[in-house]
Formats: C-alpha cells, sequence, structure tokens
C-alpha cells in the first residue's frame, strides 16, 4: 500500500519545515509539547495520589473485600480501550479518541468520588480505565505523526521526566488530603487538571497531526474481528486476575477460562512472531512487555519487603521508590541524546542488564545486617535501566510503522506491556502465596493476609524476575530487522 501523508494543514506544515533545527520546545512544537506532557502529568499524578487513597475508600465504602478490583477493573477496561484506540487514531486521526479519553478519565473519577458503595466506585474506575487506554495509544500516535523522527527520542524522555514530581509529591499530597478533607477529594480534585490539557494540546493536535493517513487506496475499514479479540483479551484479564486474587481451587476454572479467552486473543492483536521475538517490531513489543512486566511485578513486593521483615513504616516503605522516579528520567534523558543514537540498542542491553540486577539485589535486605536502604540503591539503578529502555521502545515502534500502522502498532505496545504486567504479577503472587506469603492481588500490590511472610516467599518472587529480565537483555539484542553483517 502506498502512503501519501498524513492530512495537516500547509502553513502548520511549513512552519515546521522552516524551524525543524529546534527541539521539543521550538515554537512549531511548544504548545503541543507542553500539552502532551500535561496529559502524562496527569495521568502519573492520578497513579500515584489514588493508590494512596484508594485504601480508606475501601474501607469508608465497606468494599475492602473489592479492593483488588479497584485496579483490575481499571486495568482491564484500558485494555479495550488500547485496541480501541489504535483503530480509531488510523481511521480518522489521534484527535478525538485522545479527547474522548482525558474526558473518560475525567468522568471515571468524579463517579468513583461521588460514589456511596463500591459497585458504583468500581463502574467509575472502569471508565477511567477506558479513558486510560485511548489517551496512551493516542499520545503515541500524535508523536509519531507530528515529531520529526530525530525529536522523538526527547519527547519520550520528557514524558518520563513528567513522572518524577508526581511518584515524589503525589503520595505526601494525596495522605495528607486524605487526613485532612477526606479521600473523595483526591479523586475530584484530579479533574482540574484535565483543563490544561483541553487547551493547550487539543487545538495543537488538530493543527500537526489531526487528520487521517490519505492512502492511495483510501482509508482503511473499521476491523471488527479487533474489537472482538480487544474484548476477549480484557475479559480473559479480568478473570486470571480474579483467580490470581482468590487462591482456592475452584479458581482455576475462571483461570483456565481466562487463559482461553486470553492467549489466542493476545496472539491476533500483537506482532505475528512476538512469542518467538522474531527481529524488528515484534521483538520491539515483546521487549516492552517483559521489561515492564518483570519491573513492575518486583517493584510490588518492595515496600511490603521492607514493611514486614525490617520494621520500616508504609511511608517510608514507600519512599524507598522515590529516588527511582529521578534516575528513571535520567536514563530516559541519556539514551534521547543524538550522540548516543549509533549505541541506542546497547544501550538498551545494558539497561536490562541493569533492571536483572537491581531484581536481583533487592532481596539481599532479608539478611539482617545488610543496610535497610540497599533496595532504594538498587531500585535507583533498575529505574536508570529501565530508562534506558522503555523510551526507545516506543521511538524503535514508530521508526518501525508505516503511518497508516501508527496506531495498530502502539495499541499492541501497550498491550504487551499491561499483559505482561498482569501475568506476571499473577504468578508473582501466587508463588508468593504457595511459600507462606500471603495473598497479593494482582491488579495492584499487597492483600490484607500478607503480614507475617516468610523471607523465602520474597526470594520466590524476585529471583524468577530477575531471569526474566535476563531475557530481556537478549531480545534487545533482536531490535535491528537486519542482522549486521547480513
Amino acid at each position: 500500500m502506498s502512503v501519501l501523508k498524513p492530512r495537516v494543514p500547509q502553513k502548520a506544515a511549513a512552519a515546521v519545515a522552516s524551524q525543524s533545527e529546534g527541539g521539543v520546545l521550538a515554537p512549531p512544537y511548544r504548545a503541543l509539547s507542553i500539552g502532551m506532557v500535561s496529559v502524562i502529568f496527569l495521568i502519573a499524578f492520578e497513579a500515584t495520589a489514588v493508590g494512596t487513597a484508594m485504601p480508606v475508600a475501601a474501607r469508608e465504602l465497606d468494599g475492602v473485600g473489592l479492593y483488588a478490583f479497584a485496579f483490575s477493573a481499571y486495568f482491564t477496561t484500558s485494555l479495550f480501550g488500547m485496541v480501541l484506540a489504535g483503530q480509531w487514531a488510523d481511521l480518522q486521526g489521534p484527535l478525538r479518541p485522545l479527547a474522548v479519553g482525558i474526558g473518560a478519565f475525567a468522568a471515571g473519577l468524579v463517579v468513583s468520588g461521588t460514589a456511596g458503595v463500591m459497585g458504583v466506585f468500581l463502574i467509575g474506575r472502569a471508565v477511567q480505565g477506558f479513558g486510560g487506554g485511548l489517551v496512551i495509544v493516542a499520545l503515541y500516535v500524535v508523536v509519531s505523526r507530528a515529531y520529526e523522527e530525530r525529536l522523538r527520542p526527547a519527547i519520550m524522555a520528557a514524558f518520563a521526566a513528567s513522572w518524577v514530581v508526581p511518584s515524589i509529591v503525589g503520595p505526601l499530597a494525596a495522605g495528607t488530603v486524605t487526613e485532612r478533607l477526606g479521600w473523595r477529594w483526591v479523586f475530584l480534585a484530579i479533574p482540574a487538571l484535565v483543563v490544561v490539557p483541553l487547551v493547550v494540546a487539543l487545538p495543537a493536535i488538530r493543527r500537526t497531526a489531526g487528520g487521517p493517513v490519505r492512502t492511495a487506496d483510501g482509508p482503511e475499514p473499521f476491523d471488527r474481528r479487533r474489537i472482538r479479540l480487544a474484548l476477549g483479551i480484557s475479559t480473559g484479564a479480568g478473570l486470571l486476575q480474579y483467580a490470581a486474587q482468590d487462591l482456592r481451587w475452584l479458581s482455576l476454572l475462571p483461570g483456565a477460562a481466562g487463559a482461553a479467552l486470553l492467549v489466542p486473543a493476545a496472539l491476533g492483536l500483537l506482532p505475528r512472531g512476538t512469542y518467538r521475538a522474531r527481529r524488528g517490531l515484534p521483538a520491539v513489543v515483546l521487549l516492552r512487555g517483559v521489561a515492564a512486566g518483570a519491573f513492575i511485578a518486583a517493584e510490588s513486593f518492595v515496600p511490603l519487603m521492607l514493611v514486614t521483615q525490617r520494621g520500616l513504616s508504609p511511608t517510608m516503605a514507600g519512599f524507598s521508590l522515590a529516588l527511582g522516579g529521578l534516575t528513571w528520567a535520567v536514563g530516559s534523558w541519556v539514551q534521547s541524546k543524538g550522540r548516543m543514537e549509533p549505541y541506542r540498542e546497547r544501550l538498551m542491553v545494558a539497561g536490562m542488564v541493569m533492571v536483572a540486577v537491581a531484581i536481583a539485589t533487592a532481596p539481599a535486605v532479608l539478611v539482617p545486617w545488610v543496610p535497610v536502604w540497599t533496595p532504594a540503591l538498587a531500585w535507583g539503578v533498575g529505574c536508570f535501566g529501565m530508562g534506558l529502555v522503555i523510551g526507545p521502545t516506543g521511538v524503535l515502534l514508530m521508526k518501525l510503522s508505516p503511518p497508516e500502522e501508527a496506531g495498530a502498532n502502539s495499541a499492541a505496545l501497550q498491550i504487551s506491556d499491561g499483559l505482561a504486567n498482569v501475568v506476571l504479577l499473577a504468578a508473582g503472587g501466587a508463588a508468593f502465596a504457595a511459600l507462606g506469603g500471603g495473598a497479593v492481588g494482582a491488579g495492584h500490590g499487597l492483600a490484607d493476609g500478607a503480614t507475617a511472610s516468610h523471607p523465602a516467599a520474597f526470594v520466590a518472587v524476585f529471583l524468577p524476575m530477575a531471569v526474566v529480565a535476563l531475557v530481556g537483555a537478549w531480545v534487545a539484542t533482536r531490535l535491528d530487522p537486519v542482522p549486521e553483517g547480513a
């Protein structure tokens, strides 16, 4: 299929061309960059602040038994939103899915913040997750269309940097608001941040990347099969999470049903050859899932390990991860520099090795004489490695994707990320519980039963995840579509 070009107004195109030597804050890109970073800041602040207020909300709504579903509801609907956003953006451009996604994200927060019962609260989380899935894929499509290839690493580094302040300030601010004003204000205050992205980003997107991609054969038809697969992958993920949260023999039934739905749907939505790490785009998509899944699955157990094994307070245990937000941004900044382009894939291999070392080092704190700050230092190294990996996967995906497939491939990248999270969290949680650690909700971190965990239960989580990260280092050697010397 021969691609002509995205529909971009001539004046905007001329302005970009005339100042192409600038950076992401050059006049043609300034409003767009600021607006999109504001969107990521909104998502980051929500992720850190809402997670802090969630236990209080569940207790006051008499829904502690449904606590983990507040996270899995978000995850399952976000998967569907990702697939829909990919098709929508390819057919009509990223503007509409982004606008609808931001609106649904804010509406879900309002529904949860005003809920009187846990059931309504969960509905709000599901609406919010659907909006989040639309937003993240639409943003990747905007980056692929509006920015020159040389600028994409820089804007992805800016996305990573926008997590630094929320990761440090978010839990403290949310805790203070929850204690002084109540948990509802954490949910109801965040939608006010939507105003900045709506006012700044959407007009800039309309000017630079608002239309569909024009092709010689006309627009692609809406693919109903992908929507059916999206429903299958969302339902399957929800059933798997339920099975992981309810560790009884009867849970094998929903777990098997979830796998039967999820596996064929994932194979249909991810690029062919993803699970074999085929060179090029499939390896890029697989690396994103392996890196995110291993890291997040291990990170979920760090605070619990510090609280139950070394006696830290929950606040201090949470702050042990704060350094990671800064080093992640530094890693993203390092890989974004133009002079690093020839070494980018080698940096990604090194980054995955750092992640593996960090995950393997963290449980050393189980030994009483090891300093309690060891996991914080290890996680700083691991987050630096993640900064070297996560941003470049998005950049490589855009480089390897034809314009008319940017939406579908961006959705595949995010689906790989999300699926790896739930599968590895479920596996880690099962191993943790089997060795006396207690039950762990796959949608989030920790369930109430995990207060007297056996040290071996933590080792059973961290060491396998370190092995998974090392597999990611091998996958990172297969990102080039053509082997060297071929």
